[in-house]
């Protein structure tokens, strides 16, 4: 992919694991996107997949504000200029 790339932010608590802000990625995927991160950061590895690879039940990625976690998920393609925020949400009850 050539272009500007994505514009990529994670919660706070992933944070901990990965880029502190915006990171810009050039990824024509989620599935990509996660590996070029993965790429960067290895603490992020397990955080947002398991170890088979599909995205952890816990985990919201959104694509210019819709959630695609439940829907195409991993196979959502990405283009030049989105915005990707990836959220871990709190489980409890």
């Amino acid at each position: 992919m050539s272009g500007p790339g994505v514009a990529v932010h994670l919660d706070s608590w992933l944070r901990e694991f990965g880029p502190r802000g915006r990171e810009t990625v050039e990824a024509t995927s989620v599935s990509q996107l996660l590996d070029v991160l993965e790429g960067r950061y290895p603490r992020l590895r397990f955080k947002l997949r398991d170890e088979t690879g599909r995205l952890r039940r816990y985990v919201r990625v959104f694509v210019d504000g819709e959630d695609v976690s439940g829907t195409t998920g991993l196979a959502t393609p990405l283009g030049g200029g989105q915005t990707i925020d990836i959220l871990h949400s709190i489980a409890g009850g």
